[in-house]
């Protein structure tokens, strides 16, 4: 079994990883999107440019900069243009309405906004006016999908918005123009994350320069990632996930990322048969969405060989049939955007064991310099074997929240910031989730972990998904009530599945109540949002027929 990997290069920034690229490797690919491909020389000039182009503006040193957009090169370019300056990024969820978008503006206080058309004139106007924002600049999906030529970008194919800027003519004004050399320290806040807030309010993880480059270089040593590795990115770029897994582990191996603008399971296959990527790491329901489409299931994955999935636990029935499918073994990975990579991970050539308390596969083993502890409620480790909560300590862990001391005092305990994951680890070092700590039903006097429900009924063949929750009970307490979503072709009744729950479950653990619904809400990496199944909020889900 690996042994957690020792970070040499400690003091190393994600945009030290991408100077020495261009010291080294300028004419290397760096990035592709459709049709078009970006050297490491395409990528530094059009950051500087807009870097340059930024600064003028008034962007200063420890300024905030939203970025309000999919997976487009753009994400990058503006990233590294933010880095240059010494700035800080806010990444924004694309898929946040105008109203969502506005708490994350009055929270980070951005001066500056980079958004897709597109999303700007589909309802954030009114959240920006109402900000710190002082300056829009707007970018196309369509563009930088052709080749660029020269110091030539495609135009932004939607006409000028009012009081915004367009981002490929910022560029192309600045081009060849340098910004102030400057250099980020480890300790300085390169991206405010917001967490996914699967339990309430999201809060702004400030992950610093060495949690991302401890995050890509996590990536680049636990898969082997070198500089002939391909990397997929299925995974959003806003996203811890798509922030380490995509962009910082593409700057510390020296490889190749492709980007798709948004995942489908049709660009997937189309991009994995011309250019066969070698590595990828995205939530484990894009990995059911291959499996299960019928066009794609038959598809030649072979070339992905180093593949990894978070967010949440994973059944072994789940990476049995990708692995049937497709040849590649999905490597369980755990970490959270308070971690900025995975703390957890299955070492290449080693397979998850099954554990003994939970039905899900092992998240792993330590990874490169964490220290990961299964602690009680007096915040010291407990024995082998006992329940506790996951807690993590080490160079990937932020330091705190955005302006949010009261949350900080409640994450952070002994040195080590607590999950809110309850768990347990083997007399062999394998960890393993059971739930998550605010998620538990007393039924009865009785505890219910919601995951193991939740496994039970994945047992059953028509079952794709499911999230449990506790409702409440005159006479237990609280009782299980689940909601399945189902398989294309399958068919099955609430009664039947209680009926397969409780033939394999304690009394007190089966559901008393199972609803059928089109689709389980979820985050962008597949946890399911159990506070939105909860009572009072379920009425809003669309029950078939």
């Amino acid at each position: 079994m690996i042994e957690s990997l020792d970070s040499a290069d400690d003091d190393e920034t994600a945009l030290d990883m991408f100077r020495a690229l261009v010291a080294d490797s300028p004419d290397s690919p760096l990035l592709d999107y459709f049709d078009n491909s970006l050297s490491v020389d395409d990528i530094d000039r059009l950051s500087d440019s807009l870097a340059a182009g930024l600064s003028d503006g008034g962007f200063h040193e420890g300024d905030r900069l939203a970025l309000y957009l999919q997976n487009v090169p753009q994400y990058v370019v503006t990233l590294l243009a933010v880095w240059k300056l010494k700035g800080i990024a806010v990444a924004i969820n694309p898929m946040l309405t105008g109203h969502e978008v506005s708490k994350l503006l009055a929270d980070s206080t951005p001066k500056v906004l980079v958004c897709l058309d597109e999303l700007f004139t589909l309802g954030i106007a009114t959240a920006v006016a109402n900000s710190t924002v002082t300056r829009v600049i707007t970018t196309s999906p369509l563009d930088w999908r052709a080749t660029i030529a020269d110091s030539s970008i495609v135009a932004n194919t939607v006409d000028g918005l009012d009081g915004c800027e367009d981002l490929s003519e910022l560029i192309k004004h600045n081009d060849n123009r340098k910004p102030p050399h400057l250099s980020p320290v480890p300790d300085d806040v390169a991206v405010i994350t917001y967490t996914s807030g699967t339990t309430g309010v999201p809060k702004g993880a400030m992950n610093s320069h060495r949690n991302v480059a401890t995050g890509g270089r996590a990536y680049r040593d636990w898969f082997g990632l070198g500089r002939d590795d391909i990397i997929l990115g299925i995974a959003p770029l806003f996203h811890v996930t798509g922030l380490s897994g995509h962009i910082a582990s593409t700057l510390a191996a020296g490889a190749r990322l492709i980007l798709l603008y948004r995942f489908t399971v049709d660009e997937v296959a189309r991009v994995v048969r011309d250019k066969r990527p070698t590595f990828t790491v995205g939530a484990i329901t894009a990995f059911i969405a291959l499996a299960n489409s019928p066009e794609v299931r038959h598809a030649d994955l072979a070339s992905l060989t180093k593949v990894a999935s978070g967010g949440a636990p994973v059944a072994a029935a789940t990476i049995d049939n990708f692995e049937d499918l497709f040849g590649s073994y999905i490597h369980n990975v755990y970490g959270m955007t308070e971690t900025t990579s995975p703390v957890l991970a299955v070492p290449m050539n080693s397979r998850a064991p099954v554990g003994t308390q939970t039905e899900a596969l092992s998240v792993g083993v330590p990874v490169i310099t964490a220290d990961v502890a299964v602690v009680g409620d007096d915040g010291l480790p407990v024995a082998v074997g006992e329940l506790g909560e996951v807690a993590v300590s080490g160079p990937q862990v932020i330091t705190g929240y955005w302006n949010n001391p009261a949350a900080d005092a409640e994450a952070f305990r002994n040195g080590r910031l607590l999950t809110g994951d309850v768990g347990y680890r083997d007399d062999a070092g394998w960890f393993y989730l059971v739930d998550r700590r605010k998620d538990m039903i007393i039924a009865s006097g009785y505890k219910v972990w919601p995951r193991e429900v939740e496994d039970t009924l994945y047992k059953h063949e028509a079952v794709l998904e499911a999230g449990v929750v506790g409702q409440p009970d005159d006479y237990r307490g609280e009782s299980v009530m689940a909601f399945v979503s189902l398989r294309d072709g399958f068919e099955t009744t609430p009664q039947e599945l209680i009926d397969f729950c409780r033939s394999r479950m304690a009394a007190y653990k089966y559901p008393r109540e199972v609803v059928i619904v089109d689709a389980i809400p979820k985050t962008v990496t597949g946890k399911v949002l159990r506070r939105e199944l909860r009572p009072g909020i379920q009425p809003e889900l669309h029950r078939p027929g």
